[in-house]
């Protein structure tokens, strides 16, 4: 038999728990926070979180302490995350391979979009779009002119399926309809290398490495995936003004927390990291990393992430990438 409890009780039981809620927030934080990292320490996103959080531990008072937690390509760090507590003491690096997982597994054990609340972006890492003096492409156009001129011969470099050199490329192709094979490598300097020798024909690289190779005339760069010039790189045009209507891709990263934290934990920790986003300094450590910091309330970072979630499904089916597993 069902019981059936007493309204009051149930509404009590409510204001009881929301009153503990908000006690909570207020008090937070008594105690360090830890940060999971669902990759091998060392990625660019620990870098970036380094910088950003040892400056919001200050001023919070408390350690946040970068956990990594590998495994599941990610989904294990994403899932302990979805789990804990809503108490503002477990926080996430969120990022866009948590988009790519979503179409390359069958299956996952949550909903990124609905178990987890944006915190905060950090920052965005874009690419550029590079090739061999050697093939004689000056422009966007000249890549697009030689692929079409010769349907399924010329290659694009990438670091793997899943990457963002790989999501890149392909969302390249399917914007200039053009038919290009793909050659995976193990990391950018073997693709590099293949691309100055002219075994590729051209590749969506991370701004720092590409860089120096750019500065010796090694590589020449066609465009880059911002929807506007880079300091950086003020002489190399972006993808959508040289004529593709291609989503800008980023290698993102950002904070979320478990579903139902507290809204002025959240509140606070967006309003700490803006603040030392904008710090010259900060700004100045993310250039040397080839990131770009992106502060943005919680409610625009929860949309750009379902946006992207969007696009990299819509990737996923135009492209037949098939899940691996």
């Amino acid at each position: 038999m069902r019981a059936i409890w007493p309204l009051g009780w149930v509404l009590g039981g409510v204001a009881a728990s929301l009153a503990a809620t908000a006690g909570l927030a207020q008090q937070w934080p008594t105690r360090s926070i830890e940060v999971v990292s669902p990759f091998v320490a060392g990625t660019t996103n620990d870098l970036m979180a380094d910088v950003v959080l040892d400056h919001v531990g200050k001023y919070f008072g408390q350690p946040f302490v970068i956990k990594n937690r590998p495994g599941g390509d990610g989904t294990a760090g994403v899932a302990a995350v979805v789990h804990a507590a809503p108490d503002g003491y477990t926080l996430l690096l969120s990022s866009s391979s948590m988009t790519a997982a979503a179409i390359l597994h069958k299956s996952l054990p949550y909903d990124a979009l609905r178990d987890l609340e944006p915190v905060a972006m950090l920052g965005g890492q874009p690419s550029v779009l590079v090739a061999a003096p050697d093939k004689g492409f000056k422009s966007v156009a000249d890549l697009v002119a030689a692929a079409k001129a010769k349907p399924g011969t010329l290659k694009f470099a990438s670091v793997g399926v899943g990457s963002a050199s790989y999501f890149a490329g392909e969302r390249f192709r399917l914007a200039a309809d053009i038919d290009v094979q793909h050659v995976a490598y193990r990391g950018p300097v073997e693709a590099l290398s293949d691309l100055m020798a002219g075994r590729v024909d051209f590749y969506f690289v991370p701004i720092p490495p590409a860089k120096p190779l750019l500065a010796q005339g090694k590589i020449v760069a066609l465009a880059v995936t911002t929807p506007f010039r880079l300091t950086d790189l003020p002489d190399v045009p972006a993808l959508a003004p040289a004529g593709y209507t291609i989503q800008p891709y980023l290698f993102w990263c950002g904070l979320s927390a478990p579903a139902n934290t507290p809204r002025d934990i959240i509140d606070r920790l967006n309003a700490a990291i803006g603040n030392v986003l904008r710090d010259p300094a900060v700004q100045i450590r993310f250039r040397g990393m080839g990131v770009s910091p992106i502060p943005m309330p919680p409610e625009q970072y929860g949309k750009f992430f379902a946006d992207d979630m969007a696009a990299m499904i819509k990737l996923g089916q135009d492209a037949h990438i098939a899940p691996v597993e």
